[in-house]
């Protein structure tokens, strides 16, 4: 399994059903994929939520809602994968359900890692890697899983963002347009992370905002509809500072309004990837953990970075550093 004959992909199925930050260091495989074999045709499996995100790329040609499958019966989904003549799966993680499925639909090639039981079960090449002990970042490792395809070269860090193609995105609505000041640089701060990450707190979030200066920043705070109310009463407090879109944007309106923004400054959540992976300033707070540090998700893009906290104490990332990291950017994407 771990020596390869050369295979030619024609239909690959790029299978990651996570969260929004998941999908875009996904999407790098997808580039990655198109300029070795640029006739190739690729779908991407994702769920309900990721479907804006996933689709936003010119590299993705169709989209599969994992969301769907629990509705449909083995056979079901397996003629649909059938019909749709796909020769090639990349597992970017050991989802049992989607590698159980593709094996069961009898795809021809089905790759994962050699890290993982599930994979040994149901992928017939394997790539020797592990995830927990790299120093490579989470879309470098995805790359790795190319090798079967005979695509061995992996990009260099600063060099992964050239392969999103994120490009597609919808049109900003033009009430939301009108709010972004041309004369400023527009600001996303985005507080909260679905519990998915460290958050810096939003002491430090008050502080930041305190220390900007409005002549030169317009300040916007976004999150998600179940975020609002746990927000409402902080966001109340910056009311003369900043504006409030907490619950107001969908998926594809707020990737609209991240790539119509300036810069974003968030813990490592899904709107930080998306703000790498459309090109504007992009600043991720992370914690030091060896599984959650900067290094390994941090946000991948022209105008991205991290900053990473000192003994898995987020206050060590201090208001000051934040603002002397920001103060240097400028509108240029």
């Amino acid at each position: 399994m771990f020596f390869f004959k050369h295979i030619r992909p024609f239909h690959v199925l790029v299978a990651r059903v996570d969260a929004m930050g998941d999908v875009i260091l996904a999407l790098p495989v997808c580039g990655i994929i198109k300029k070795y074999y640029p006739d190739c045709k690729i779908t991407f499996l994702g769920r309900t939520y990721t479907k804006n995100i996933a689709e936003a790329s010119v590299h993705v040609d169709d989209f599969l809602n994992f969301d769907d499958w629990h509705n449909m019966t083995s056979e079901e989904i397996s003629s649909v994968l059938n019909a749709k003549k796909i020769d090639t799966v990349i597992h970017l993680a050991p989802h049992k359900i989607v590698l159980k499925q593709c094996w069961h639909a009898g795809i021809k090639t089905r790759i994962g890692g050699s890290n993982k039981i599930r994979y040994w079960l149901y992928c017939n090449k394997l790539v020797p890697f592990s995830r927990r002990k790299s120093r490579l970042s989470e879309a470098q490792l995805n790359i790795k899983l190319l090798s079967p395809l005979n695509i061995r070269v992996i990009p260099a860090r600063n060099e992964v963002w050239k392969y999103y193609g994120f490009t597609k995105i919808a049109e900003l609505n033009q009430q939301k347009k009108k709010l972004l000041d041309p004369e400023k640089i527009n600001l996303i701060l985005h507080p909260l992370s679905n519990k998915n990450a460290k958050e810096w707190g939003l002491h430090n979030f008050s502080a930041l905002i305190k220390l900007v200066d409005t002549n030169e920043f317009k300040i916007f705070i976004t999150g998600s509809v179940s975020e609002k109310e746990i927000l409402a009463e902080w966001a109340a407090q910056h009311r003369d500072r900043v504006t409030d879109l907490i619950g107001l944007l969908d998926t594809e309106q707020l990737i609209a309004f991240i790539n119509a923004a300036d810069g974003l400054i968030a813990s490592s959540t899904g709107p930080l990837h998306i703000a790498a992976a459309a090109g504007i300033c992009t600043l991720g707070l992370y914690e030091n953990s060896w599984t959650k540090r900067g290094e390994r998700w941090g946000p991948l893009g022209k105008k991205a970075g991290f900053l990473e906290c000192i003994n898995d104490d987020m206050d060590t990332i201090t208001p000051g550093m934040v603002y002397e990291r920001m103060s240097k950017w400028s509108k240029e994407k």
